[in-house]
């Protein structure tokens, strides 16, 4: 039924939802509520599409919040099932390599003779170390593999779609060493500047008697706070440099130098986001977590008081906090990797009107068109092309 108060010659608006025409009057722009400059100010504005997690528009931070825990309801099997599938295989290779090294080492260290106990000792803390390498290793692969699903199955949930879980480990396996060597890197500056501090302050109070103690304490202090300081901002401005390593196909270097580009004038935003996402996830995960813990520790000393059953209780202990702690840790992964890449898309949004490239491949997908992808597609005219 036509509006009785529009003239006989008045466009119809566009119902929500419903993407306006280039010819209509009520195209408007997503980043702003009115018309395009130099359009009547008296003409309606169409809500922005919205096809699948989030609506095609910058994403403020409580639509943020909501559908960084909403990629789990969405696709649970994919999302979920990958971070149980990973964490799993993390947790579970880190107790059995760690947890028989360390029993093998304390058993041999307390059969040595005497005289043989301090090489023995050394001996086995050193392969104690030794045996941390290769979780350390599976973990970082396995969590670079679990960022690239979640960043996948983020867009194409952006655009609607809804992958099947061994799809999205089939396109997220193709940009899998990239990112890995992403995640080295990072771990690893953090590592050396952890190491260039420590060295430092041991040497301080080593050399330097009461007044090398106290400059040793000072620096500690402060160099530990410049350190995270520095942390954060290095973290914050390469925070999404792993979506445009999976969705932009880009190298570690061109993914830095983006990344540094699209959070400019966005730092405090960004931060601000990464910071509170991670404080949520980690008092979620307390609050689920602790309470079992204390439980669970009351219960083996009323059912064990005299430590009979030592060696048993352990196991069962250990058992039953694995259980926990797995579906917490991958819920926990799959949060903070979906923020990272919402942050993305949303930086991406207004800067160079991605919401504009992601609506226009909506329409055309619903109208059975060949359309290239729109996370390699350029976005501004002269700017930024993946290819």
């Amino acid at each position: 039924m036509t509006d009785p108060w529009l003239a006989p010659d008045a466009p119809v608006p566009p119902r929500y939802g419903e993407l306006a025409t280039p010819s209509s009057p009520y195209q408007s722009a997503p980043h702003s509520n009115g018309p395009f400059p130099g359009s009547n100010p008296g003409q309606a504005w169409a809500p922005p599409p919205k096809p699948g997690l989030i609506p095609l528009r910058p994403i403020g931070f409580g639509t943020l919040l909501g559908a960084s825990f909403r990629v789990l309801r969405r696709n649970p099997k994919a999302t979920f099932g990958s971070g149980l599938i990973v964490q799993a295989v993390i947790m579970l290779v880190t107790v059995g390599i760690v947890g028989l090294v360390t029993f093998w080492a304390l058993d041999r260290i307390d059969s040595a003779p005497l005289d043989q106990k301090d090489a023995v000792t050394a001996g086995s803390v050193l392969a104690g170390l030794l045996s941390a390498i290769i979780p350390i290793a599976l973990s970082l692969i396995a969590s670079a593999l679990l960022q690239a699903v979640i960043v996948v199955e983020v867009a194409r949930a952006t655009l609607g779609e809804k992958l099947r879980l061994g799809t999205l480990w089939r396109r997220a396996a193709t940009r899998l060493w990239p990112l890995t060597l992403w995640t080295l890197l990072l771990g690893g500056a953090l590592l050396v500047g952890v190491a260039v501090l420590a060295g430092i302050v041991v040497l301080l109070i080593s050399v330097g008697g009461a007044v090398g103690l106290v400059a040793g304490v000072l620096v500690g202090v402060f160099g530990g706070l410049l350190l995270a300081a520095a942390s954060a901002f290095l973290f914050t401005k390469t925070s999404v440099v792993p979506s445009l390593i999976v969705l932009e196909e880009l190298g570690v270097r061109a993914s830095v130098i983006r990344s540094w580009s699209l959070t400019r004038g966005y730092f405090w935003r960004t931060l601000g986001i990464l910071l509170l996402i991670t404080v949520i996830v980690q008092v979620i995960s307390q609050i689920i977590s602790l309470p079992v813990s204390l439980l669970m520790g009351i219960g083996t000393t009323l059912v064990d008081p005299a430590g009979a059953f030592m060696e048993q209780s352990s196991i069962i202990l250990t058992v039953v906090s694995l259980i926990i702690a797995i579906p917490v840790a991958a819920v926990a992964a799959v949060v903070q990797s979906a923020t990272i890449a919402l942050v993305y898309l949303d930086l991406r949004m207004r800067k160079e009107g991605l919401d504009l490239e992601l609506a226009r491949y909506v329409e055309s997908a619903a109208q059975g068109g060949d359309v290239p992808d729109p996370y390699l597609a350029p976005t501004v005219s002269g700017g930024y092309s993946a290819a």
